[in-house]
């Protein structure tokens, strides 16, 4: 079977790429990469994500990540609302995104980030559309928000790194897992067992690129003192990611790529009336 890996989380419009972008998606494709979803951050993200999906023949989404809530307005979410309703006939806008709550940053207003969250949730269900969202150091309050907004359209929990008991409640409010480059860290234990663990059907493949790099392009905190820089994470380092997810779970790569594939378009449906012309698009 051809090399069928969707990376269902990579920033490819963020300034890291600017210089090469082109070249970085080239080099995730001839990876195998058929499809990034590509997640807007803030209002003046959202023509550039938009524009770097139909450019290269990906997918995704808009939204407010809660990191960029200081210099959100209310207006923002009013202009959210419109820019939903005026692409929902866009095929490659498969959700809403990247949404969620950010606890790790105690600069950030809490009441605000869950307002501008539960707006977003209540225009994801207006939409019918899944949604990806952030759970950083906040799984229970998201989760709370979720419930009390009965959402219904499931998504996926970006860079997962809860405990098993969230893991489960997530999945079943029909979301599913995304894994990257944090767990090909042999310290990270917890989230290593996870993904070992947890149901065949669970987890989605990511990069969060140029964020999160994996072990291989880890630089240590004293060597980005000493001037290192960080190592860039880029689309075209998934298939590595997954294989060591596949070994975790004692698994051959090309059954968890199969597997991971499925999981992918559960929980983002738009990507499936993609998948055609993204096969056409590998073979010219």
């Amino acid at each position: 079977m051809p090399a069928c890996w969707i990376d269902t989380h990579c920033h490819l419009d963020a300034p890291e790429f600017d210089a090469d972008r082109a070249a970085v998606r080239a080099q995730a494709r001839a990876a195998g990469v058929i499809c990034c979803v590509i997640p807007a951050v803030a209002r003046h993200t959202w023509a550039a994500a938009r524009q770097c999906a139909h450019a290269f023949g990906d997918a995704y989404a808009l939204g407010i990540h809660p990191l960029y809530t200081p210099e959100s307005q209310p207006g923002d979410l009013a202009a959210l609302a419109h820019a939903l309703q005026a692409h929902e006939s866009d095929a490659r806008l498969v959700a809403v995104g990247e949404i969620g709550l950010d606890f790790f940053d105690a600069t950030l207003d809490a009441a605000w980030q869950t307002q501008v969250l539960r707006e977003q949730l209540r225009l994801a269900q207006a939409q019918r559309l899944p949604v990806l969202l952030h759970v950083r150091r906040s799984v229970d309050a998201v989760l709370k928000q979720l419930r009390q907004a009965h959402f219904a359209h499931g998504g996926i929990a970006h860079a997962f790194n809860g405990s098993l008991q969230q893991a489960h409640a997530l999945l079943d409010l029909g979301f599913k897992l995304g894994f990257g480059g944090a767990a090909t860290h042999e310290r990270a234990l917890q989230l290593r067992r996870l993904a070992a663990q947890l149901p065949a059907d669970a987890i989605v493949m990511e990069t969060d690129a140029p964020d999160i790099p994996p072990q291989w392009l880890y630089v240590p905190a004293q060597a980005r003192a000493n001037g290192q820089p960080q190592g860039r994470n880029s689309p075209a380092e998934l298939p590595r990611i997954a294989a060591e997810i596949a070994r975790l779970r004692g698994l051959p790569l090309e059954q968890w790529m199969q597997q991971s594939h499925r999981n992918a378009l559960a929980a983002l449906p738009r990507l499936q009336a993609l998948m055609p012309a993204v096969q056409a698009l590998e073979t010219t």
